[in-house]
């Protein structure tokens, strides 16, 4: 499927990208090829593979029920910039 100049511009407006004339016309090939690469995907029959989520099974490597002690405040804040008490003292972000 080969996409027009006008829709590669319409692509870029969408997503709010400046394009050069170098950089319009690359685009409009690559996706272009990328278009084509999907179309001969949906060619392929995949009635008789079952719809998963995950393609391999997955293992939950955390466990909740063991209590660690926490490292002592004054080993956390050991090397922070700036502290106060027991925080972390940090600029305001939003005034």
């Amino acid at each position: 499927m080969k996409l027009s100049r006008q829709e590669v511009l319409h692509i870029a407006l969408l997503a709010r990208l400046g394009l050069n004339e170098a950089e319009v016309d690359r685009l409009s090939q690559q996706l272009s090829d990328i278009l084509d690469n999907f179309e001969i995907l949906q060619q392929v029959d995949t009635g008789d593979i079952p719809p998963t989520a995950q393609s391999i099974d997955l293992q939950n490597v955390v466990s909740d029920d063991e209590v660690a002690p926490s490292l002592p405040p004054d080993q956390v804040l050991a090397n922070a910039p700036q502290k106060e008490d027991d925080f972390f003292r940090v600029r305001p972000v939003l005034e």
